[in-house]
């Protein structure tokens, strides 16, 4: 990696070990800690989603237009302040505009250093370049989860303070670490701009391939991480009998196996066909949901059960690790050079949205209709392999398999002097 690579990658990190800190414990700081009640931490965790909604269709046109890094630098001053707020918010409406902010400010985020790590990139190296993100995050994550469980004392407000301290903090040191990156010009800056208002979105709409690979990212979403905290969840309380410390256990394996299998994942992704293997994912997510099945509705012991469940969680850590090389370098690869911004912050929009159906719809399900909540997501599942080879068809050989593309680039590109050397 070249060193904007390097800073950007340090501060999406940094950013990520913040974040660590406070996820875990949302739920319970504004429910008991602050004695706001259930209700408003559920209106809590709903504001993160609807601020997300809000801001990301303006984002990507605003990332085209400005660049990334002035984007980048509003929403992590945005977060910063909406972290701080949340540790000292002591009302309903303080805390509830303070998620606002938080929520807006990290959604942005997203899209903004996707859009970095693509000008800094190349098709050969994006791959690579995007592991490594998702590497980086998921270890900040834990770490960040780690310390924070440590500090944390549900009869000391003050320790919330700290952790959301922290988490403000790290906003502010991406800040810093992104003004000193040095990007590379991009045509989005020099030339190329949508040619009216909606003219972006239009040409998003009518580019077949991106909303087929929209329409997958839902599924994939909805079917994983909009089940982890919610569906899922009760469905291993409930059906499982799975202890709630369990729960931390099976998030753990999942992050381990990210955390392991990344780059041995990588060198296998990198020599097939993308579209391969998101329905290769998609596979693996169907067995995890029978082995989930099992866990719940099987006859075994309950060590039996746990160790189904626990296996459910880290099935899904390799499904992850095999789309992170593969679904973001694909956003970028169909983007226009001038639209990267607004592709990315579709994509992100996408994602917001299964994030927050998948509860609603998962949740109640999970805890109530065991079987059926099973067998409706081994289907999602399999719909992901379905839709993965169908957005196959769509894609060009370069897009679906740039690897073998590079590698032929350069074997003709060590030919042509030889041919352009012969007399005519």
């Amino acid at each position: 990696m070249g060193a904007a690579m390097r800073r950007i990658q340090a501060g999406s990190a940094l950013s990520a070990f913040g974040l660590g800190f406070t996820v875990p414990y949302l739920y319970v700081y504004v429910a008991q800690v602050r004695d706001l009640g259930a209700t408003t931490a559920g209106i809590v965790l709903a504001v993160f989603a609807m601020a997300a909604l809000v801001v990301l269709p303006f984002s990507g046109r605003a990332i085209d237009r400005r660049g990334p890094v002035p984007v980048l630098l509003v929403a992590a001053v945005l977060a910063s302040l909406g972290a701080l707020g949340m540790g000292l918010s002591g009302s309903v409406g303080a805390v509830v505009g303070s998620a606002a902010l938080l929520g807006a400010g990290t959604a942005v985020m997203q899209p903004a250093l996707a859009t970095m790590i693509v000008w800094c990139s190349d098709p050969a190296t994006r791959t690579r370049s995007f592991a490594m993100q998702f590497f980086l995050q998921n270890l900040g994550l834990g770490v960040g989860g780690l310390i924070g469980g440590q500090l944390v004392d549900e009869s000391r407000p003050g320790s919330f303070l700290l952790l959301f301290s922290i988490e403000s903090a790290m906003f502010l040191v991406l800040a810093g670490i992104v003004l000193t990156v040095r990007m590379p010009g991009s045509p989005a800056l020099q030339g190329a701009r949508p040619a009216s208002k909606g003219g972006g979105v239009r040409a998003l709409l009518g580019h077949k391939a991106m909303v087929q690979l929209c329409v997958l990212g839902f599924v994939l979403f909805f079917a994983c991480y909009g089940q982890f905290e919610s569906g899922l969840a009760a469905y291993g309380t409930e059906a499982a009998g799975i202890q709630p410390s369990t729960l931390g256990i099976a998030l753990a394996a999942n992050t381990a196996v990210i955390v392991v299998a990344q780059f041995v994942v990588l060198r296998f992704v990198e020599r097939r066909r993308r579209s391969r293997v998101i329905a290769a994912v998609g596979l693996i997510w169907a067995v995890a949901w029978v082995i989930a099945g099992y866990a719940g509705l099987g006859n075994g012991s309950q060590a039996m059960a746990t160790a189904a469940f626990v296996s459910t969680y880290a099935l899904f850590g390799l499904g992850e690790a095999m789309l992170s090389p593969t679904v973001a370098p694909l956003v970028a690869d169909l983007a226009p050079e001038s639209m990267v911004g607004q592709y990315n912050s579709a994509f992100a929009l996408v994602k917001q949205l299964a994030l927050a159906v998948g509860p609603a719809v998962g949740g109640p399900m999970g805890a109530a209709l065991h079987g059926p909540y099973i067998v409706t997501f081994v289907l999602f599942s399999l719909g992901i392999t379905f839709l993965a080879l169908r957005l196959g068809r769509q894609l060009t050989p370069v897009q679906d398999h740039p690897a073998l593309a590079a590698r032929t680039s350069r074997v003709v590109a060590q030919h042509v002097p030889e041919k352009e050397s012969v007399p005519a």
